[in-house]
């Protein structure tokens, strides 16, 4: 049976000189405290503070990691427990749903999901043996056990993480009762929220007709009229940020934006609402309202993060049974330069704006996102996102981006997943990565010790700080 060791020098570079600078450098920032500035965290579980029921759901149901590389094997969603949308029988037993994982557990070796899990287990749960068929029950037991006691509640997880901040994403029409109901206890955990507009700026998202009228019920504006529908907005941003929060975030197919005229906007909007929109038209209006949300922004102040580029829910007949997330979002070729025009144009070159640029597709780096945010002032570079939140994502990304755009027009790290368990496995990486690649600078003698000392300071805590207003 194979042990489940963490090697303490693990992702550092195997030249000696080079791994000895990345282990001082990084014991400046191994313990410094975690700021998750966007993510996908259950707000419920931090107001409610009730233990997480079993092992499957804490770790596999909730993680399309997970499943996305099951299905991609034969697994069967049924089989992992996901629920269906028309409520057919899936499988409920988490013992059973847990022994799929396990005995499947070899499909991730190398992945970054890998890497996190094993340091979840080992590092939380202090587990010895490597999981596979053999082990699975073990695991169960042991982790099962351990989730009934206080410790292991969410708000002593946070506690324990040494989580200063995290941030959940809400859509608009979300009353946010969880996070009105963590300001009101007595616990002292920073856990905001963000503004996530897309149920009602995407006319391809389903129901848009219906979200643009419950808009208008909330915030009692006239929402089906152009102007009331902005004004909806504006009001909806002001009660998030009653809610603590800094950013909006923006899940667009592309990266196009628009600076159409009232006029124009407005006849988009009708259409819109009235189901009579075409696709060109459709991306249109996207992208006139990431334009109105920058505007926004300068406004009140919110820092506006854009994530395009994934063709969501790819795979239409597992969409239709299973829903939104279930792992089929493809990443897609994205233009930075020409679709971002308008909105530079028109608001690029304010200094009290942040755009916080996101990409999944990785040759955009060096020859459109780092010139562009190593220009205008407005924008910012967000980290390795997705499929690309991996120890090779994150060093092309240093090394693409870095000779243009410096260190200081990036924003640090943020973990964006639903899988608390693994947030600070994540920081982790990313720290160690960042270290890593300042130590080769340091060997090069490109940059002075007590210099990269201080960028990695920066990366792992001040910059996310900055960035994101917190």
């Amino acid at each position: 049976m194979a042990k489940l060791e963490l090697d303490p020098d693990r992702l550092f570079s195997p030249n000696e000189a080079e791994r000895a600078v990345a282990k001082r450098l990084y014991a400046e920032v191994r313990d410094l405290p975690i700021v998750s500035p966007h993510g996908h965290t259950d707000p419920r579980w931090f107001a409610d503070n009730e233990p997480f029921d079993n092992p499957a759901d804490l770790l596999i149901i909730p993680d399309h990691y997970i499943f996305r590389m099951l299905y991609s094997q034969g697994v069967r969603m049924e089989d992992l427990g996901v629920p269906t949308q028309d409520g057919a029988a899936v499988e409920t037993d988490p013992r059973k749903i847990w022994r799929h994982f396990a005995e499947h557990y070899h499909l991730f070796r190398g992945t970054p999901s890998r890497m996190w899990l094993d340091w979840v287990f080992s590092s939380v749960f202090e587990l010895t043996d490597s999981l596979e068929a053999g082990t699975a029950d073990a695991y169960y037991d042991r982790i099962d056990a351990w989730l009934k006691e206080d410790a292991f509640r969410p708000r002593a997880l946070f506690d324990r993480f040494d989580i200063e901040v995290i941030a959940t994403t809400e859509s608009p029409l979300d009353d946010l009762r969880h996070h009105k109901k963590i300001r009101e206890s007595e616990w002292l955990g920073n856990v905001i929220t963000a503004y996530r507009p897309d149920p009602v700026v995407d006319p391809d998202f389903e129901g848009f007709a219906e979200n643009v009228a419950a808009l208008g019920a909330l915030t009692g504006e006239n929402a089906t009229d152009w102007r009331g529908y902005l004004n909806a907005h504006r009001k909806r941003r002001a009660f998030f940020k009653t809610m603590g929060a800094t950013s909006t975030d923006h899940g667009h197919p592309t990266a196009a934006t628009a600076n159409l005229s009232e006029a124009d906007a407005t006849a988009l909007f009708e259409k819109a609402l009235a189901g009579r929109i075409t696709p060109e038209e459709a991306e249109t209006f996207r992208g006139q309202m990431l334009l109105e949300m920058a505007r926004m922004s300068l406004e009140d102040g919110l820092v506006m993060q854009i994530h395009p580029g994934a063709w969501r829910n790819h795979n239409k007949p597992l969409f239709e049974r299973f829903g939104r997330d279930k792992g089929a979002d493809i990443p897609r070729q994205t233009d930075y330069v020409a679709a971002l025009k308008p909105l530079l144009d028109a608001v690029g070159n304010e200094r009290d704006l942040t755009v916080i640029l996101f990409t999944l597709d990785e040759t955009s780096y060096s020859r459109e996102l780092a010139p562009l945010a190593g220009h205008y002032p407005a924008l910012r570079l967000g980290p390795p996102w997705w499929f690309h939140d991996s120890p090779e994502g994150m060093r092309r990304f240093r090394e693409q981006a870095t000779e243009t755009a410096g260190f200081y027009n990036t924003v640090g790290f943020n973990d964006d997943t639903r899988a608390f368990m693994s947030i600070p496995a994540r920081h982790d990486v990313a720290r160690r990565m960042d270290c890593n690649f300042l130590a080769r600078l340091v060997a090069d003698h490109r940059l002075p010790e007590d210099e990269a000392k201080e960028v990695a300071v920066d990366l792992a805590y001040n910059l996310v700080k900055k960035a994101y207003k917190l």
